[in-house]
């Protein structure tokens, strides 16, 4: 269960001051000044003491800047640490939130666009046509090969060019082209590409694609071909059915004219496609559906119709890594009974189909669906799952180890606050004892689940484990004279002095146990949520 983002943010500064996000900037001179003459380190003699007392009087004199400034608290309120980090001009001229969020978008956009500009995408693909049949005649098992890549860069805000290739051999012939593609972003709902070709299709052309409505999208494109003069016009029209499904018309005006009218829907479990497209002098058909059985595996079954095809396609995929996936399909039609094999990585794709034979023999077509099948399912069973189990054991381990080593980090900055709080804590603690006044007996924050078992806990021996911190000391600290404790709402708990983040991505919870005039008390809130102490709802 992971830890809910539904709070307010950028709140770590005012919990550090223990103040409201609404504080004034009398109270924040006072919290200031209070905190400050806890940590000024000129108070310590001991050099251990005096490196604690050091590194927290930085963190409120840093907290102070921020917050008694106008202009940079606006910047914090709206984006945290990042605003002030963000190189925002700050001066007269930005003295609205909304002039300081526009200021900081802007820079946001800067940025993005230096880095993207200074990015290349690469994208490729290489297929290796296998034949059996003619391996066994003694002709070789490849029949052949095309490449295809291609690499496309954001050269400007509005402008982005592709630049791309391919080859093909097939048996004793071969050929290949080279294109380039130049788009520019004419509004926020239109744009328009130029493109050009040479090699086998030589030609050039011009689309351009327009948001008609916020569900629906057109697209215009013509194309001359430079080998015969021939004239190709195309449009598109694409609708968003519903949130998960939309559907397009396709219509081509030229030597090899056609309409096709396409559906696809996409779930988060299974996604489905068809297309029906009628032309000149042909016909067909296509149906895809995809079910994803987990985040890393997937079944496929396809099947295409028309005058040039007759094919079921059956097969799956898993996802091997974080950029990789590989794919074993079946596929049987008039062309043949085919297995093919793919690598997917990043933009980079390897598809090696191989023809097992070009007969339609039924027992055969039976056996080559069944052999590959079962290897699959035992290599899964013994070999893939058990490899991919323990390396996902090893990487939870080494992310484990990381996580704890910097629990243990903040655990000990926590303690060494602590230390420095408790002459302070403990004679507030002994002024409200005598007075009958507020008295923190017992506080634990941290996993909601680990609080759940509280009653179990007598004695915190091995906190990083339990995902809880013993914060009883700095609660009595911030007691006041009066004999009330107020924490504020929206503020997250692990940024108050003394306290720590003890399980990073888990709901955290503050468990209470207090003393008022002679009666026990208990409380237990969430993270955000206000502490006020004492209350009569509370007695046990």
């Amino acid at each position: 269960m992971k830890e809910e983002e539904t709070g307010p943010q950028n709140r770590e500064l005012y919990a550090l001051l223990h103040l409201s996000p609404e504080a004034s900037d009398e109270e924040i001179r006072k919290a200031y000044r209070q905190w400050a003459q806890i940590y000024h380190p000129d108070k310590y003699q001991a050099l251990e003491m005096k490196e604690i007392a050091t590194e927290n009087f930085q963190r409120i004199c840093e907290a102070y800047e921020i917050l008694s400034d106008e202009t940079k608290r606006q910047i914090y309120d709206i984006y945290g640490m990042e605003g002030i980090n963000s190189g925002l001009e700050l001066g007269t001229k930005l003295n609205k939130a909304e002039e300081i969020k526009e200021e900081l978008e802007r820079l946001r956009r800067q940025k993005e666009l230096q880095k993207v500009a200074a990015h290349l995408r690469p994208s490729g693909s290489i297929m290796a046509n296998l034949s059996l049949p003619q391996f066994l005649e003694g002709d070789g098992i490849m029949k052949g090969m095309a490449m295809a890549s291609e690499v496309q860069s954001q050269i400007s805000k509005n402008n982005a060019v592709a630049i791309g290739g391919n080859l093909a051999v097939n048996g004793n012939a071969g050929g290949g082209a080279a294109s380039v593609v130049f788009r520019h972003q004419m509004s926020s709902v239109s744009s328009i590409e130029f493109m050009g070709s040479m090699g086998l299709r030589a030609l050039l052309g011009v689309q351009t694609t327009r948001h008609i409505s916020v569900h629906s999208t057109a697209t215009m494109g013509l194309a001359m071909s430079l080998r015969d003069g021939s004239v190709n016009l195309s449009n598109t029209w694409t609708r968003q059915l519903s949130d998960t499904a939309h559907g397009n018309i396709h219509l081509s005006l030229g030597p090899e004219s056609s309409i096709a009218v396409g559906w696809q829907r996409k779930e988060q479990k299974r996604s489905a496609s068809g297309e029906i497209k009628l032309g000149t002098g042909s016909f067909g058909a296509t149906a895809n559906y995809t079910h994803r059985f987990s985040t890393k595996s997937h079944g496929r079954i396809g099947a295409r119709i028309g005058s040039t095809a007759l094919e079921l396609e059956l097969g799956g995929g898993r996802k091997v890594s974080e950029f990789s996936t590989i794919r074993m399909l079946y596929s049987i039609g008039i062309q043949g009974i085919f297995w093919k094999f793919e690598l997917h990585r990043g933009g980079q794709k390897l598809i090696v189909p191989v023809l097992l034979s070009r007969h339609l023999n039924p027992i055969f077509a039976t056996g080559a669906f069944l052999v590959p099948t079962s290897l699959y399912f035992v290599l899964k069973r013994f070999v893939v799952k058990p490899f991919y189990l323990q390396r996902e054991k090893q990487k939870a381990s080494e992310n484990m180890d990381k996580t704890l080593g910097q629990v243990r980090e903040a655990r000990t900055a926590a303690k060494k606050a602590q230390q420095l709080l408790q002459n302070v804590a403990n004679r507030k603690r002994s002024r409200q004892l005598e007075a009958g006044g507020l008295v923190v007996t017992k506080a634990l924050y941290g996993s909601h689940k680990a609080l759940k078992n509280r009653n179990q806990i007598e004695e915190v021996k091995d906190e990083v484990a339990s995902q809880i911190i013993d914060v009883t000391l700095p609660l009595n600290f911030l007691v006041r004279d009066s004999g009330q404790l107020k924490l504020h709402e929206g503020v997250k708990k692990s940024g108050i002095m003394g306290f720590c983040d003890p399980c990073p991505g888990e709901p955290k919870q503050l468990y209470v146990e207090y003393t008022f005039d002679g009666n026990n008390f208990e409380v237990i809130v969430d993270d955000l949520d206000e502490l006020l102490i004492p209350q009569e709802s509370h007695r046990i």
